[in-house]
């Protein structure tokens, strides 16, 4: 038996409603402050190269570090990130000290003159939040 063009209208019309109520979340933004930060023990409280979510940083990623309150601002772990100003995406991997509001921490490796060279810089930051 087949459908007919009445039931395939309304099938139609049901699956694209669906499509766009669960379709893309809309990309987030949010302006934080930027630093760098390497794989040395004069930057890290235990081994320099785990994160504190236990991940192992390597030179060459493109990772960073975010303050914790951003964890209520939809950014999570494993998150890509988009960064301003530089190439690629950045996944979310390390947290940073209670202390610091409003803040990423760009991975850098070990190239301390780099970090240093990036200083602290205002950046807008863009991520899709995961649909549920």
């Amino acid at each position: 038996m087949c459908p007919s063009t009445q039931t395939i209208h309304f099938l139609t019309v049901a699956l694209l409603f669906l499509l766009t109520a669960c379709g893309n979340p809309e990309i987030q933004t949010m302006e934080v402050t930027a630093t760098a930060y390497n794989s040395v023990k004069a930057q890290t409280a235990n081994d320099p190269n785990i994160t504190a979510w236990g991940d192992t940083l390597k030179p060459g990623m493109k990772a960073i570090a975010i303050s914790r309150d951003l964890l209520d601002s939809g950014l999570h772990y494993n998150m890509e990130v988009s960064i301003d100003g530089l190439d690629g995406k950045y996944i979310v991997l390390d947290k940073m000290q209670r202390r610091w509001t409003q803040k990423i921490d760009i991975y850098m490796g070990k190239d301390v003159s780099k970090a240093r060279e990036w200083g602290n810089q205002e950046v807008t930051i863009r991520w899709t939040p995961p649909v549920e």
